[in-house]
């Protein structure tokens, strides 16, 4: 081991693995290590980093907020927030009714979207919430309870009840749901199961029959959001309004933040009381997520995600490598499926080679790089991945 090595095994927990480097700094698209080593990051924090490193806009609104005013508990409001909550419904298309709650993480903002389903309970029948089977909502108990892995839930059981695991099939939703269900939650694009696609028509046959038995679809929009996928939220693909939404990742571009967001009547079920979080909404936060989806507007980055993320994938396609089964996903959300389970060896060669990709399981690469990847940086990725390819095929 080296000597970080040694100072992480012995100090970090164990809920996590080996780190594959000590990294440094970055800039853009690029971070280096503690050995000097350059790296292209096509994984971008697991989609959070959307402007890259060290974007300009981002160091400009932690610093000068830092200066002014970083944290007052939700005892008080301030600008900041209060423009991030209209900047997120609005984008979101939630209308004169949408209103936004903030928290720190992804996990928080599906807690908030467990506790909203059980509020969706008039008169008590409404018991039963339904999720997908593969999904990743998080790991704390109630996102992990909504967590479609049980390879995740089992050593944490008993979990929370009433959540159902369904597969993602139309038949599947006509089966399940009925007027006991309080809500349904998905996510457009199931990252964590390997960038895999809601199958077609899926969405919007999860809207006709979660209106037509009063249940609430709420859409999973922390990987998927912040015009990662070519729109700014994957929901919009499909061309449906849903109940509500949760975001964090890339909104704040690095520094923590996650948020429910909610649509028509459903903005009236939290009442007083009945949620809160004391470092959620900061102003330090709020102040970088505006200034991170400012630029990610005012560059027509969601434009870009949905360009690049064609052009690589036609790219990948086009190495022609025994190795690549398929490719999944959209805009800048892309899964690499292999004819072999070696995506653990595809990451080592990468990162040998400089290039930083994410094995989502043992047969796909996830690629979700920085918003703002252009010519060069698509040029420079499809030479690496073909090295690695190459490489790894041969072993």
């Amino acid at each position: 081991m080296t000597a970080w090595q040694q100072r992480f095994d012995a100090r970090i927990m164990r809920s996590i693995g080996m780190p594959l480097a000590k990294l440094e700094r970055g800039d853009g698209v690029r971070v280096w290590d503690d050995a000097g080593n350059e790296y292209l990051d096509f994984l971008a924090g697991i989609a959070v980093n959307a402007l890259g490193h060290a974007h300009p806009v981002f160091v400009d609104a932690v610093s000068s907020q830092a200066a002014a005013l970083a944290h007052v508990s939700n005892y008080f409001t301030t600008e900041p927030a209060l423009e991030l909550a209209e900047r997120l419904t609005r984008l979101a298309g939630a209308g004169e009714h949408g209103r936004a709650w903030f928290g720190n993480s992804g996990a928080e903002a599906n807690e908030a979207a467990f506790k909203l389903a059980r509020l969706n309970n008039s008169g008590g029948a409404r018991t039963r919430v339904l999720a997908l089977v593969d999904a990743f909502h998080g790991r704390t108990m109630g996102s992990l309870a909504l967590t479609g892995k049980p390879h995740m839930r089992d050593p944490f059981e008993p979990m929370p009840g009433g959540v159902e695991h369904i597969p993602a099939t139309v038949e599947a939703l006509e089966a399940s749901l009925d007027d006991a269900v309080a809500a349904l939650i998905v996510e457009p694009i199931q990252g964590e199961a390997g960038v895999v696609e809601l199958p077609g028509g899926f969405l919007e046959a999860a809207r006709e029959l979660t209106r037509r038995h009063g249940a609430l679809l709420i859409i999973d929009e922390i990987q998927t959001g912040a015009g990662r996928t070519g729109a700014w939220f994957g929901f919009q693909h499909a061309g449906i309004t849903p109940d509500a939404i949760t975001v964090a990742k890339g909104i704040g571009g690095g520094f923590p933040i996650g948020a429910l967001v909610t649509f028509g009547e459903t903005s009236s079920l939290f009442t007083k009381g009945q949620h809160g979080s004391t470092f959620g909404g900061n102003p330090l936060a709020t102040a970088v997520a505006n200034a991170v989806l400012g630029e990610i507007e005012r560059a027509g980055l969601v434009d870009n995600a949905a360009r690049r993320g064609d052009e690589l994938r036609r790219r990948i396609l086009g190495i022609g490598s025994s190795l690549v089964h398929g490719v999944r996903g959209k805009g800048l959300l892309i899964g690499v499926g292999l004819s072999e389970p070696v995506a653990g060896r595809v990451v080592a060669e990468a990162m040998r080679r400089g290039l930083i990709v994410n094995a989502a399981n043992d047969s796909t690469i996830r690629l979700a790089p920085p918003l703002i990847i252009g010519d060069a940086e698509v040029d420079e990725f499809t030479t690496r991945f073909a090295g690695v390819l190459d490489t790894v095929a041969s072993l």
